[in-house]
């Protein structure tokens, strides 16, 4: 269904999508800016701290017992999701998804948005894994997607809740595991995906006509548009954030889909544009056939994605592409620039700079590729499972892994490695530059790096 006025039109012709500065102050969604391209221009982050001395170490705050949510940095304000397990507020017991703010300046705990877990338990809500969904904020106004499959609307300095919007109710998304998109916005409009997904059988779809992909007016929490292309053909879940860029003139809103194909859609009006096939046609679900939970990344008109699987299937082969998103249809041959397949399963998020693609796998490999014709300079092992992304910050990538280690990488045709520290626990975000300081959240805490 399709529900959009040429009001919303024009309010958005005159904004672009594209790639925002990435460089000099705060971090406000996932990926810094809506073509989520993993890189930031700031100087004057650490390559080098330690968490047990202290050294470069400007603060640290308490998280639950486990963290998804990457963080997120604006109006004076870090904000991860988390679970309950710090309990903040005594008053509040239990397993439950939590937003949590902190003061940038000094990590002083600032409030929390708590919700409860849906009572269908883990098919929809899996335990203690809290909200896994990096907020997004503008002007004040914050959005995320909580445990519960509801994109809150917030305000951003006191955690008052604005409005939301129940997925669940509202198009009858059934979640999988987990909601846990990360919203981006152009114009008026908020676009998220409804993690519509699989029973406990893992055989069945049980709301095989859900959308998707959603379009919300964000001031209103309205519906506008949305889109069911999957229909019935989900594989598993649907874990995957969109993003959003002007490519070829027209600004598209590119979506990663549960059957394991990429969708192109305007963004205002939802009409679909062109769609892709992460998988050779001969695949065949689970064995070779993947889903796809990396977050695209605009570069032009370019869109560069690979594909993977649930951390809980393991190791396997994966396919990373550069699509030409330029092209109309079914562009799953004649979009395709080129495809590497020497990368595993990966729901990483990949980072564009100076024409080498950066791009992380779950088994550990980080891989350095020509984005123009997809051959391999490098490939990085770092001996531990990767969930998390790299984060290219002044020229330099910032990549963390399952064991906790965060190493520090130089840009370019040759690898150098710069630096190697253990954060204590297992890093399963990305880490986040923002106004001169760098944020890791390991598994419980969340630290903030910054030079003297």
């Amino acid at each position: 269904m399709k529900i959009f006025s040429a009001t919303l039109i024009l309010a958005a012709s005159a904004l672009l999508a594209g790639a925002a500065d990435p460089g000099t102050g705060n971090w406000p969604m996932w990926g810094g800016t809506p073509d989520r391209n993993m890189i930031s221009n700031m100087k004057g982050i650490p390559t080098e701290w330690d968490v047990e001395t202290k050294k470069n170490i400007k603060w640290v705050a308490t998280l639950g017992s486990q963290t998804y949510g990457n963080p997120v940095v604006s109006d004076g304000v870090v904000l991860v999701g988390t679970n309950n397990e710090a309990v903040k507020d005594p008053k509040i017991k239990g397993d439950k998804g939590v937003m949590m703010a902190f003061r940038e300046s000094d990590g002083e705990f600032m409030y929390q948005i708590v919700s409860d877990k849906l009572a269908a338990g883990r098919v929809n809500d899996w335990p203690f894994q809290g909200v896994a969904s990096a907020p997004l904020v503008e002007n004040g106004t914050g959005w995320y997607v909580n445990n519960r499959a509801e994109v809150v609307a917030f305000e951003v300095k006191t955690g008052k809740i604005l409005w939301k919007y129940d997925m669940m109710e509202e198009v009858g998304a059934h979640p999988h595991n987990l909601a846990n998109c990360s919203p981006v916005a152009h114009g008026d409009l908020l676009f998220i995906h409804t993690s519509n997904g699989q029973d406990e059988s893992h055989v069945n779809i049980p709301s095989p006509r859900a959308p998707s992909i959603i379009a919300l007016n964000k001031k209103t929490g309205k519906l506008v548009w949305e889109d069911n292309s999957v229909e019935d053909r989900i594989l598993h879940g649907q874990w995957a954030s969109p993003a959003v860029g002007e490519i070829g003139g027209v600004v598209q809103v590119v979506s990663p889909q549960g059957d394991g194909w990429v969708r192109g859609y305007e963004a205002m009006t939802g009409k679909k544009l062109w769609e892709f096939d992460s998988n050779p046609k001969d695949s065949v679900w689970p064995k070779t056939r993947n889903e796809v939970i990396s977050t695209p990344i605009i570069g032009g008109n370019v869109v560069y994605i690979a594909n993977g699987q649930d951390p809980e299937h393991g190791e396997g082969p994966g396919h990373l592409y550069a699509i030409d998103a330029t092209k109309r249809g079914d562009i799953t041959e004649s979009g395709r620039i080129w495809h590497y397949d020497k990368i595993r399963r990966s729901i990483s998020t990949g980072a564009l700079h100076e024409g080498i693609l950066y791009y992380a796998d779950f088994s550990g490999f980080l891989h350095a590729i020509d984005a123009k014709t997809g051959q391999n300079h490098w490939t990085y092992d770092m001996l531990a499972a990767m969930w998390g992304s790299p984060m290219i910050i002044d020229g330099k990538i910032y990549l963390g892994d399952e064991d906790g280690d965060v190493v520090v990488l130089q840009t370019g045709k040759e690898m150098k490695l710069i630096a190697e520290m253990n954060m204590g626990s297992s890093v399963y975000c990305t880490p986040v530059p923002a106004n001169g300081t760098l944020y890791i959240a390991n598994r419980n805490q969340l630290y903030a790096i910054a030079g003297k």
